[in-house]
C-alpha cells in the first residue's frame, strides 16, 4: 500500500499541498487528477522521493522498486533497442559479470561453475532470454520500426527521446509505475498501444493523465487534487464526475440551508437587540452568526471558456483536391490526394506521426502548394490554423490585449476585448503578461488570435496538450457549436469521438476516408480485428453519392442557415452589451472608457433597453432555427 500522511508543501511561499492525505491499495491503478497548477506534478515529485515536503511522509512496502520518467531524455550514440534493454538493471548486471568471468578464465573450477549456474538460474528466474523480443514490441507499440530501433538516440527529436525514455520505463517493469502525462509525446495510435499496455500491467499506477479514455479504460481509483487536498474516488474519470456532482449537489444544498439560518439569525438579532427582555437570546444568537463557519463554494473557473465566432456562409465546397500532391525541397510525402471539405464538416486525421499528417493540414491551410493535380477554394475562405509553435512563439513580454490589438489591425478597442472575452481574456486577464500564464491559457489566447477574423476552417493539430480535462471538454463543446468546417489532429481519443464524423487514414503516402468507426480503428491499431480500411472501390462510391445528396441539402438551407447565423450575431453583440453595462455597474475599474463617464442612471436606462433588443433577437434566433430544422428534416 502507498500512504499518502498529510503532506505539505510550499513553494515560493504558495502551499501548494496542504496535508494532502490519500492511501492507495497494492496494484492499484490511479489517475491522479486535477485543475492546472493544482500541484499534481509536485505530489507525484514527493511521491518518487525526487521533493521532500515540509510537513508529512509517503511510505510504501520495504523493497519496493519505483520508476519514474527522467526529466532529461536519454541521448548519446546507443540505440533505442540498447537503451531500452539496459533499463533492466539486474539483467545487464548479470550478463556483465558471467562475460567477465568468461573473459576472466573465472569459469574453469567447481566454485566458478557453480556461480555461473547461479547466475543462469536467476537469469531464468527474471525471463531474460524474451528481453529483446520484449524491448521490441514496446518499442514498436510507441512507434518505433526495426530501423527506428537501432539508429543512434542523437538522430531522433526530443519528443522521440522521450518516447524512448516511457519505453526504458516500462521495460524495467517497477513495482510502483509513476506516469506523469505520459501521452504529451505520443501520437493517437501510440496512445491506444499504451493504454492497452498498462491494462494489463501488474504493478501500482499512478497516473497523471488528461485522457478520458485512459482514465475510464485504465484506472480504477481517481484521486482529486484541489486546493491542496486530495480526495480518493472508486472507478474510472466517468464515475468521478458522477460521484463529484453529487457531491457539490449536496454542498450547495447545504451551503443554502446555511445561508437560510444565517439570514433567520441576523433577523432576530436585529429585531430584538434593543429590547432589554430579549437581548440575551439575541446575544447568544450573534455569538452563533459569529461561530458558524462559512461551507466553502463549489471551485469555478471563469476563465474556462472558449467560445469559436461563426463565420459568414460560403457554397460548398470549402475545398477540393483530385489528384494533389503534396511534399518538400520537390520530393512529394502525399500523392494522389482526393479530398472534399464542406462547410460544415467534421473531419479527423488519424495515422501515426510521421505519415504526413501535418503535411496534408498544411496544404488545406494554404501554407503549402500542391505539387501536382489541383486544389479548389473560394478566394474569400479564410482558414484559422492552430499549432503548438503558435503557443511557443507568443510574445511572453506583451499582454493579450496587445497581442490581439497588433493582429486586428483597424479593429476597434471593444472589438479586440470582445474578441479575447469570447476565450476568458477579459478585465485584467486581458493585460496580464503572456510570460505568467500557464500552458493552458496560451493555448487558449492562441485559439483566440487564431479565429479573430471568423473563420470559415478551423485546424487544429494537438491542440489539447496543455489543456486539462475540464477544459478539453469545453473545447469539444465550443467546436459542436461552432459553425465552420473542422480539421482536427489530436491523440485525444475523446475529443476526436465528440467532434469528428469523418475519419480520414494518412498512412503510405496516401490520405483516404477511413471505412469504419475509431472504436474500428482502435481494433485495428492494437491487431485485435480484421477492421475496415481505407478506401474500398464500392464504399467510396458509396460515400460520394451520399456526399452529393448532403451538399444539395446544405444549399437548400442556406438562406435558413444565414437567417440563424445572423440572429446569432445579434444576439451575441446585445448579451456582450449587457456584460459590459454590468461590469460598470458593479466593478467601474473594468469597465469600457465610454462607459467609466456614465452615471449609474443612465447605464440602467441603457441595460433595460438592451435587454428588450436582446430578447427580440432571441425570439429572431429561435424563429429561424424551428425553420432551419423543418428544412431540413425536408431535404432529407
Amino acid at each position: 500500500m502507498l500512504t499518502i500522511d498529510a503532506v505539505t508543501v510550499r513553494l515560493g511561499g504558495r502551499v501548494i499541498l496542504d496535508r494532502a492525505t490519500a492511501a492507495l491499495p497494492v496494484r492499484a491503478r490511479v489517475g491522479l487528477i486535477g485543475r492546472n497548477g493544482a500541484g499534481k506534478s509536485t505530489l507525484m515529485k514527493v511521491v518518487a522521493g525526487m521533493l521532500d515536503p515540509d510537513e508529512g511522509n509517503v511510505s510504501m512496502p520495504k523493497a519496493s522498486r519505483l520508476g519514474y520518467v527522467a526529466q532529461e531524455a536519454p541521448a548519446g550514440t546507443g540505440t533505442p533497442f540498447e537503451t531500452v534493454l539496459a533499463a533492466d538493471t539486474e539483467r545487464a548486471a548479470l550478463l556483465a559479470e558471467e562475460e567477465a568471468m568468461h573473459a576472466t578464465g573465472h569459469d574453469s573450477n567447481d566454485d566458478d561453475q557453480f556461480h555461473i549456474a547461479e547466475i543462469h538460474e536467476r537469469l531464468n528466474a527474471i525471463d531474460a532470454h524474451t528481453a529483446p523480443a520484449r524491448a521490441s514490441r514496446i518499442l514498436v507499440g510507441l512507434g518505433f520500426d526495426e530501423a527506428a530501433q537501432h539508429r543512434p538516440l542523437d538522430s531522433f527529436s526530443g519528443g522521440w527521446k522521450m518516447r524512448v525514455a516511457l519505453a526504458s520505463l516500462l521495460f524495467s517493469g517497477p513495482d510502483m509505475l509513476l506516469l506523469d502525462e505520459p501521452s504529451n509525446h505520443l501520437d493517437l495510435e501510440a496512445t491506444l498501444w499504451l493504454e492497452d499496455f498498462l491494462k494489463s500491467y501488474r504493478g501500482t499506477i499512478l497516473v497523471i493523465s488528461h485522457e478520458r479514455d485512459l482514465l475510464n479504460n485504465v484506472v480504477d481509483y481517481i484521486l482529486h487534487l484541489e486546493g491542496g487536498k486530495t480526495t480518493l474516488y472508486a472507478g474510472g474519470y466517468d464515475a468521478f464526475e458522477r460521484q463529484r456532482a453529487e457531491r457539490l449537489a449536496q454542498l450547495a444544498s447545504a451551503r443554502e440551508a446555511q445561508a437560510a439560518q444565517r439570514a433567520k439569525l441576523q433577523d432576530y438579532v436585529a429585531r430584538n437587540s434593543a429590547r432589554a427582555s430579549t437581548a440575551k437570546q439575541a446575544q447568544s444568537r450573534q455569538k452563533a452568526l459569529a461561530k458558524m463557519q462559512p461551507i466553502a463554494e463549489a471551485a469555478s473557473d471563469p476563465t474556462l471558456v472558449f467560445d469559436f465566432p461563426s463565420p459568414q456562409v460560403l457554397r460548398p465546397p470549402l475545398i477540393q483536391l483530385e489528384g494533389a500532391a503534396v511534399g518538400y525541397d520537390g520530393k512529394p510525402i502525399l500523392q494522389g490526394l482526393d479530398l472534399r471539405l464542406d462547410p460544415d464538416d467534421r473531419l479527423a486525421l488519424l495515422g501515426r506521426n510521421g505519415n504526413g499528417k501535418t503535411t496534408l493540414a498544411r496544404l488545406l491551410s494554404g501554407q503549402l502548394a500542391a505539387m501536382a493535380g489541383s486544389v479548389a477554394a473560394p478566394g474569400k475562405l479564410k482558414v484559422g490554423y492552430f499549432t503548438q509553435y503558435q503557443v511557443e512563439e507568443l510574445d511572453t513580454d506583451a499582454t493579450p490585449l496587445q497581442h490581439m490589438s497588433r493582429l486586428m489591425k483597424g479593429g476597434t478597442p471593444t472589438q479586440v476585448r470582445s474578441q479575447l472575452g469570447r476565450f476568458g481574456f477579459s478585465g485584467v486577464m486581458a493585460e496580464q503578461k503572456i510570460g505568467k500564464m500557464s500552458g493552458g491559457e496560451k493555448a487558449r489566447l492562441a485559439l483566440a488570435l487564431i479565429t479573430r477574423d471568423a473563420p470559415h476552417l478551423l485546424i487544429l493539430d494537438e491542440p489539447t496538450n496543455h489543456l486539462d480535462v475540464d477544459a478539453r471538454e469545453a473545447l469539444v463543446q465550443a467546436l459542436n457549436e461552432y459553425g465552420g468546417a473542422v480539421v482536427v489532429v489530436s491523440h485525444d481519443r475523446h475529443m476526436l469521438e465528440a467532434s469528428a464524423d469523418r475519419l480520414v487514414l494518412v498512412d503510405n503516402g496516401r490520405a483516404a476516408e477511413f471505412d469504419g468507426s475509431l472504436d474500428d480503428y482502435t481494433a485495428q491499431v492494437l491487431g485485435k480485428s480484421d477492421a475496415p480500411r481505407a478506401g474500398g472501390p464500392a464504399s467510396k462510391r458509396d460515400k460520394k453519392d451520399e456526399r452529393r445528396a448532403a451538399a444539395a441539402a446544405r444549399e437548400a438551407t442556406a438562406s435558413l442557415r444565414k437567417a440563424v447565423q445572423a440572429a446569432e450575431a445579434e444576439t451575441a453583440k446585445w448579451m456582450q452589451r449587457r456584460q459590459a453595462i454590468d461590469r460598470a455597474l458593479f466593478d467601474p475599474s473594468t469597465a469600457l472608457p465610454g462607459d467609466a463617464k456614465r452615471t449609474s442612471a443612465e447605464l440602467m436606462r441603457e441595460r433595460g433597453d438592451v435587454e428588450r433588443r436582446l430578447a427580440a433577437s432571441e425570439a429572431a434566433w429561435l424563429a429561424a432555427s424551428e425553420a432551419l430544422d423543418s428544412g431540413m428534416a425536408a431535404a432529407a
